[in-house]
């Protein structure tokens, strides 16, 4: 791709596609981007094509590709190996609080599937989820017979990390809760 090439795309439309593709965790339509962004379907259209193809061009390790009916970006395959060893291996990273607060509800909850830690904790847990089984301190554990839902559950590396020899070992939480439980759900909705 050109230098021209690459101008056709309005800096702010560039600006304000790349802010948003680098924060969804699953794929955007072409639709929902023009809505949010009030330009026309083929204007995001062309534009996410373009992307895509500098993107390829200038060999960044990251890639935007259409998927299930929208786009995503994406980590180039070449790179996978290494993005692997930093999640596994790398840096001593400390957890973030999302990590914690969702490593806590499949803890207490096991075994539990992604959908009920996102309705715990009200916000959509799946990249977080990711990250903690890559991190050893989750893993799957089977499928819920209802909903065919995968489950997990904490592994042996979390409680090592913690220092705990069992998962009987981990705080009580009835200090924590609110003095109000009375009439409230599993998500933590008054019923």
């Amino acid at each position: 791709m050109t230098v021209e090439e690459t101008a056709e795309v309005p800096p702010t439309l560039r600006r304000d596609l790349e802010a948003v593709l680098m924060v969804v965790d699953q794929p955007v339509s072409e639709y929902e981007l023009a809505r949010a962004m009030g330009v026309p379907v083929t204007v995001i259209a062309d534009a996410l094509e373009s992307l895509s193809r500098e993107y390829t061009d200038q060999g960044r390790g990251f890639d935007l590709r259409a998927v299930a009916d929208g786009w995503r970006v994406y980590t180039r395959p070449e790179c996978a190996d290494i993005v692997e060893h930093f999640l596994k291996e790398g840096q001593e990273v400390r957890l973030t609080q999302a990590a914690l607060e969702t490593m806590a509800v499949v803890a207490y909850r096991q075994p539990v599937s992604r959908g009920r830690v996102s309705a715990v904790r009200g916000v959509n847990c799946d990249g977080v989820m990711r990250t903690l089984v890559l991190r050893g301190l989750i893993e799957e554990s089977g499928h819920d017979p209802e909903s065919g839902a995968l489950l997990y559950r904490t592994t042996s590396y979390f409680l090592e990390r913690l220092g705990l020899r069992s998962l009987d070992e981990l705080p009580d939480l009835a200090p924590f809760l609110p003095d109000d439980i009375e009439g409230l759900d599993d998500t933590g909705e008054h019923t």
